[in-house]
């Protein structure tokens, strides 16, 4: 009986048959396991320099997040772009134009990360500075961010290639992979800086490595899935049709992710002048809310492929059954999380700092994001089932709209209001409370526009 379970986790779902919450499951899981690990890539960076350095170099590794995230947009588009193709071909079963897709990823992935080691690499320290980085973080977060654009290869091809292993429905090898490479994530962080006194260069020179090992297993694993798919060179070639079908559809989530980073810059810059002490206390909560966040990253992912299979092969009905269960999973696993955060914040934030007042602080801002959890379940398995049909633009629009026009003029605005002698900046709680309403919104919009039911017109 185990033996059974065993061997459908390792092979590729396929989603166009069978019941659809099941089927959900069967893929979310090995998801929820693999985005669990690869959370703990910054978190492990996060605990170990916070007790081995400091935190100041807490600080630092944090500060650098938004703009690491700006400068990986291209990354994302092609990944999303990547992976609604492939799920729709596969449903299709059609061979050909699945092994022309997936060989113009790996081409587009290369041209991106020439991009980004020159141009990201040029422009890190202005952006730092643009943010009014303290004087006492600032180097550390450049040469941390130096490191981790140089060595952006296996970022960039993991994220492609496992989203291509989860279009054809096979999420167990990336979660495979990404295991292994946490693991030497790990023994290198604390190589690095615990033993050899790297401090956050080594952090970060320990993520790269991991990064390249998974992206090349991944590729491997690509390499043997022949009864689906062709790898040849003559694929490898830029194909107008293909390259501009990826582009297209990935493009809205790259848009949408460069206009979250840029969002969360300007909110950075407010974080920032709350002093060193609220840096490393956002920290704290971004690393928590990571995890968080993993089951409704993780069903939006497998909404996506669910959704795009059983558009591919034409059973519209299945698609819109496999939402109702996915969504319901999603927010039933999102409140017990939420119940868990509240109940035990105070002994996950001492994980990262001994500091009492840093633990007192964290715990208090995660407090006010925690029901959040729940609405972004219902924005994330809508989002996801929206992406796999076709419509990327509907929830670039929606998180835009939320980001830019909600979150960023709350967040500034209660800033604003709340200026004493004793605040000049005013309440510092206004960075989560402006990100909480942006959440409830966000999931009641999304909640709007899948009703709607326009995203049924775009399968490609």
């Amino acid at each position: 009986m185990m033996k059974d379970l065993f061997k459908k986790f390792l092979e590729p779902v396929d989603m166009t048959v069978g019941s659809p919450w099941q089927k959900i499951v069967l893929f979310a899981v090995p998801m929820l396991v693999g985005n669990i690990a690869q959370q703990l890539y910054n978190t492990v960076d996060s605990v170990v320099v916070g007790n081995y350095v400091g935190d100041n170099a807490l600080a630092a590794v944090g500060s650098a997040g938004p703009i690491l995230n700006l400068l990986i947009v291209l990354f994302v588009g092609i990944s999303v772009g990547a992976g609604i193709m492939v799920s729709q071909y596969f449903g299709a079963k059609e061979r050909e134009k699945l092994s022309v897709t997936i060989g113009n990823c790996i081409t587009l992935t290369a041209i991106a990360t020439l991009f980004v080691m020159v141009a990201a690499s040029l422009v890190a320290r202005p952006l730092l500075e643009l943010l009014d980085t303290p004087e006492s973080i600032i180097d550390w977060c450049h040469s941390y961010l130096l490191i981790l654009f140089i060595g952006s290869a296996g970022l960039a091809y993991y994220n492609i290639l496992s989203g291509v292993l989860r279009g054809l429905g096979d999420s167990m090898a990336a979660l495979a992979y990404l295991l292994v490479s946490t693991v030497i994530n790990i023994v290198l962080d604390l190589l690095f800086v615990a033993k050899l006194g790297m401090g956050v260069n080594g952090v970060a020179l320990a993520t790269v490595i991991a990064q390249l090992i998974s992206a090349l297993l991944c590729l491997l694993r690509l390499m043997k899935m022949k009864e689906f798919f062709d790898m040849k060179p003559e694929y490898l070639k830029i194909k107008g049709e293909y390259s501009g079908k990826i582009i297209r559809l990935g493009l809205p989530s790259g848009i949408t992710q460069a206009i979250l980073s840029m969002a969360m810059i300007v909110v950075q810059s407010l974080t920032n002048s709350f002093g060193e002490m609220f840096i490393a206390a956002n920290v704290i909560v971004m690393r928590v809310d990571g995890f968080a966040m993993m089951p409704n990253f993780s069903f939006g992912t497998a909404m996506t492929t669910y959704a795009g299979q059983n558009v591919g092969a034409r059973h519209d009905d299945r698609v819109e059954t496999g939402a109702k269960q996915g969504t319901l999973i999603a927010v039933v696993i999102s409140t017990v999380i939420t119940a868990l955060i509240l109940i035990f914040g105070k002994t996950l934030m001492g994980i990262f700092t001994k500091t009492p007042e840093l633990v007192e602080l964290s715990r208090d801002m995660m407090g006010i994001l925690a029901v959040g959890y729940i609405a972004m379940a219902v924005t994330q398995s809508l989002s996801g089932v929206m992406r796999g049909a076709g419509d990327t633009m509907t929830p670039m629009w929606i998180s835009i709209a939320t980001t830019i026009f909600i979150r960023v003029p709350i967040a500034y605005g209660i800033s604003f209001l709340t200026k004493t002698p004793e605040l000049p900046n005013g309440r510092q709680e206004c960075i989560f409370v402006s990100l909480l309403i942006s959440w409830l919104l966000g999931a009641l919009i999304t909640f709007v526009f899948y009703k709607r039911g326009k995203w049924k017109e775009k399968a490609v």
